[in-house]
Order: C-alpha cells, then structure tokens, then sequence
C-alpha cells in the first residue's frame, strides 16, 4: 500500500532527512523506496532478506540518492532503520545487488565526485554488540606521520617523507622502507622522540567514536607500522585495550638507527587482529579494521568489515567502504 508520494521536481534538491523526516516517519519502517522519472513513491514492506546494505548521511541530497541506486545498479531499497550517533543522522537502506564489488567502485566515484560519504556494506557488525577496532596509528588515529615529524627534527625531514609516502603508496616494501628511513635516525637524540609525542594531534572523531564503542562493550586497538613509544603513549591516553607497534632501538640517549625484533608490517597487522579477536572471544564478524595505506590492506582484508580512512587510492581501490572527508566517528553510522 502506498504511504507517501513525492514529486522529484519538488524534492530533488532537498536533503533526505528534511523529507523523511526521523521523529514523524521512523514508526512507519520498513519502507520501500521506488523511484520513477518524475516521483518517489514509499509504501509499507516487510523486512528485508537481503544483508547488503547502502548507507547514507541524513543531509544527502535526494537526487544524489536516486543517482546512486541507479549508478550503483542497487534494486529494491528498502528503508529499514534511521539511526543517531555522534548528534548526526544516518539512513539504512537494504538492497539488492548482484555485483558487490561493482557497485562498491561505483559508489566510491560516485563519493568522491560529490563529497559525500556512503558505504554499501554486506552484513555489516552491529554496534550494539561487543565487537573488535583495529586501527593503524600514523594518518589515522593521529593526524601526522611519526617518523616524518621525527625525520625534520633530526634534519632529514624530505629524505624520510619521500620513503614514506612511496610505502603509503604500496610501491616499496613496507618493511624495507622501515628500515631505510630509521637508519638515516642514527645518532639523533631521544629528547627530539619525546617531544613529538607529547604533542600528537588525534584525529577528529577519535574520541568519540572510542567512547561510543566502550559504552557498547568493544575493544579499540592500535596496530602501527610506528613506533611503540607513541602508540603506548595513546593507549595510556584513550585508554585502548591494546597496542602493536615496531620498537625503536636507544643506546645512551641516542637512536641506533635500528628497529628491534620483528618489524609490524601488513601481515603482522593482520595476524594481530585475529590474536585480539580470539583474545577477546569475540565473534568475527564482530571485527572492523580501518587505515589509509598499502600496508593497511591486509589486516582490512582480515577483518569482517576494512574501512578506508582518508585513504591512499591503492587502499580505496581494495577497501569494503571509506570515510573520505569527515572524522573517525563516521565509522558509527557504518555499523548496524
């Protein structure tokens, strides 16, 4: 039975939450959607099969969402929930969608030629049980590159960040690249370590979001290509469950120039998100890993949902959904 019919002409330019609106419309779900050249039309449904869901930000315009279910060749959407986190609202769409992988490319063009954020997420974890975050530190969970910043107090600032980004980038080994950028650290003083840590600008969201998923019982860890001197100094901070990093190596006040032990590299990433989940005893599906570069992918892969933060294109490429222009917070809207 119809509900609701809108005129495109009246409503394209409106945002989706100034036409459905959450406080008049959310006894009504689930609603399906059905678009028309000229009119939306919404009507009574049953709750939906399907586990692929599209995402969407409150304020999206409605003819980009139109433009997505069509680009996006997404079928049968059907409006299950409306949520509010971190003071903003998100819509749940369930859809149908025989090419997972092509429409996840589509939507990331899409996103990106508009500036918007979106996710179409395949049985996505569910905030409201306990679950697992695994996020790399650099660019992620802090808005700088530690070895960078440490690299321009050392004097070989611009040596060290060409290595870095080309590692970001997935062109060098990421272990290799590691190696070669501590070495030109030989000799430089401890004191220039400290005094980047005690001054780490933490991403926008990172709070919040961390608060947001202790209240619901998850574990929030850092697994860094880094170093264990800044991701020790977070965990302590945020109070994190749990941290991996590299460990540098100091001698009398001064950096070797050395990593002791095992470098954390992208297969190190992963297999420590695995050990967390098993630590914790924690269903895998309830695992989400988020990062910006190549050295990401892996533990991306691994994880039941791998969100791309501010990503690299390599990363974006591969990732099962991104947030492009906001903070770390947006990852509360991507979980069911």
């Amino acid at each position: 039975m119809s509900v609701l019919q809108f005129s495109l002409n009246t409503i394209n330019g409106q945002q989706l939450q100034d036409v459905i609106s959450p406080s008049s419309n959310i006894n009504l779900l689930p609603l399906a959607f059905s678009f028309t050249d000229n009119e939306l039309s919404l009507s009574s449904a049953k709750p939906a099969s399907s586990k692929v869901e599209l995402v969407v930000m409150g304020d999206i315009l409605v003819s980009i969402l139109h433009t997505i279910f069509r680009q996006c060749l997404l079928n049968s959407p059907t409006l299950t929930a409306i949520n509010f986190r971190n003071q903003l609202h998100s819509y749940r769409f369930t859809v149908d969608c025989d090419d997972l992988e092509l429409a996840r490319h589509a939507l990331a063009n899409l996103a990106l030629d508009n500036a918007f954020e979106a996710a179409i997420i395949n049985a996505a974890p569910k905030l409201s049980l306990p679950g697992l975050l695994v996020m790399d530190m650099d660019s992620t969970t802090i808005k700088i590159e530690c070895i960078d910043e440490i690299a321009v107090l050392a004097g070989v600032g611009e040596q060290v960040a060409a290595v870095t980004e080309l590692a970001m980038q997935g062109e060098l080994d990421f272990a290799q690249s590691l190696h070669q950028r501590v070495a030109t650290l030989a000799n430089a003083p401890e004191s220039i370590i400290a005094e980047v840590a005690k001054s780490l600008p933490l991403m926008e969201g990172l709070e919040t979001l961390i608060s947001a998923l202790k209240q619901h019982n998850w574990r929030v860890g850092i697994a860094s290509g880094g170093f264990t001197y800044f991701a020790d100094h977070l965990q302590q901070l945020l109070a994190l469950d749990d941290v991996s990093a590299n460990v540098l190596e100091i001698n009398n006040g001064l950096l070797t120039g050395k990593v002791l032990g095992k470098v954390i590299d992208a297969q190190a990433k992963a297999d420590y998100l695995n050990a967390l989940q098993q630590k914790y005893q924690l269903n895998p599906s309830q695992t989400v890993a988020m990062g910006d570069g190549a050295n990401d992918l892996i533990m991306m892969n691994a994880a039941s949902l791998g969100v791309a933060f501010h990503a690299k294109p390599i990363v974006l490429k591969q990732a099962d959904c991104s947030i492009n222009y906001h903070g770390l917070d947006y990852l509360l809207h991507w979980l069911a």
